[in-house]
């Protein structure tokens, strides 16, 4: 039996790059990819620089001509490239036993050492039962969907034997090009995985500010991510800080700062430790101060609003109180007006002309962040009329 691509049923925001190629396999591809009492206060000021630094960066490109389907043709993830192709995910369920690195080879038509650098960057996971399909699914990816999930098929899987709907639905990353793939089970394959050619500029050894037995704390440059995305974990501030310090054993992330953020992250050296500092951030005994450049003034004090409770923007923010709607608090300790970033900043962060009330001064403003949420500052700021510049 071919291969039964899902490949749009998860398709909330999905869009398809090209023709189906069969009818049971169509390439499609997403533009979402689903898809931080006194005790350890570890340098936790962070140097906010809240736009993207323009990565330019002269490194072959890993894709080159295009190939019959319409995507590029697929040789390896490495050397990175400086630009990230269109977003691509597959979802595949699995129709016959076998290594999950000859399946993707098969089903999706891609070279061995590309399927494995995928794997490699952690870019490639898998359920044991294939995940309830959107309202937005097709009669046939649902009649699909019914076909694979049957009780009478379910039940003849020892491999879920005794777990839940829900829990063999839980989705985990493909660790190993070996690792056995059963008739049945659902994989998800980011095919053009986010990247981030800034990690091989950095001297990543410059970048850590302390080492002790149970922590690291790096000075996290823009442009990074700290512990990876959905789809790369390998190009991550936490793989290269652990490489930089000859660690046998990978950093752990304790909290995230956003990607076009700079500024203090701990990490932990063991699962353990990491476990101690989520203890002192659900005490309030870790305190995070941010620097945030805003196009208009801040009044000094506490700022609360609810946050929509929905994992994707816009983030939208209320000063009203909304049932289910997540509190959202921070202080503005200090506010003063500094000169509008000039040309070569501008050209440099990727600031562009939003309107801004004016470009003759911006605000520096010293935040204490109270509760984090994700992209809490920008939201607030922006519902006080004062939107991060940049």
């Amino acid at each position: 039996m071919a291969s039964l691509n899902l490949a749009s049923i998860f398709s909330y925001s999905y869009r398809s790059l090209s023709a189906p190629v069969t009818l049971l396999r169509t390439l499609a591809s997403t533009r979402a990819y689903s898809l931080n009492k006194k005790t350890l206060v570890l340098c936790s000021l962070s140097k906010r620089k809240l736009s993207c630094e323009s990565l330019k960066q002269d490194v072959a490109c890993t894709t080159a001509t295009s190939s019959i389907n319409g995507y590029p043709e697929y040789t390896r993830l490495l050397p990175c490239p400086s630009h990230n192709n269109p977003p691509r995910i597959e979802h595949l369920v699995v129709s016959e036993d076998g290594p999950v690195l000859d399946y993707i080879c098969k089903a999706l038509d891609l070279p061995p050492l590309f399927v494995a650098d995928l794997i490699d960057f952690g870019a490639v996971h898998y359920a044991l039962v294939c995940p309830q399909p959107p309202p937005t699914a097709t009669f046939e990816q649902i009649r699909v969907f019914e076909e694979v999930t049957a009780p009478s098929v379910l039940n003849k899987r020892t491999s879920i034997k005794g777990k839940t709907v829900r829990e063999a639905q839980k989705t985990f990353r493909i660790t190993h090009v070996n690792q056995f793939l059963e008739a049945g089970m659902y994989l998800r394959v980011h095919v053009h995985p986010k990247r981030f050619p800034r990690c091989y500029d950095i001297d990543w050894k410059s970048r850590i500010i302390a080492v002790t037995e149970s922590f690291v704390v790096l000075d996290k440059p823009a442009g990074t991510t700290v512990g990876g995305t959905t789809d790369n974990i390998e190009e991550s501030c936490a793989t290269f800080a652990t490489r930089a310090l000859g660690l046998t054993a990978p950093l752990r992330t304790t909290h995230q700062i956003d990607n076009c953020t700079e500024g203090c992250v701990v990490l932990a050296r063991t699962k353990e430790d990491c476990s101690v500092f989520h203890g002192k951030i659900r005490e309030k005994t870790v305190k995070k101060l941010y620097v945030a450049l805003a196009a208009s003034p801040i009044p000094i004090g506490v700022v609360n609003h609810y946050m929509r409770p929905i994992n994707m923007a816009p983030r939208l923010v209320s000063e009203e109180f909304i049932k289910g709607w997540h509190l959202c608090q921070l202080e503005v300790m200090e506010c003063k007006r500094v000169p509008w970033p000039d040309a070569l900043t501008e050209e440099k962060y990727c600031v562009q002309d939003c309107g801004w009330p004016s470009k003759d001064h911006a605000y520096e403003c010293k935040i204490n962040l109270l509760t984090g949420r994700t992209h809490q500052i920008r939201a607030q700021l922006a519902a006080l009329g004062a939107p991060l510049v940049g």
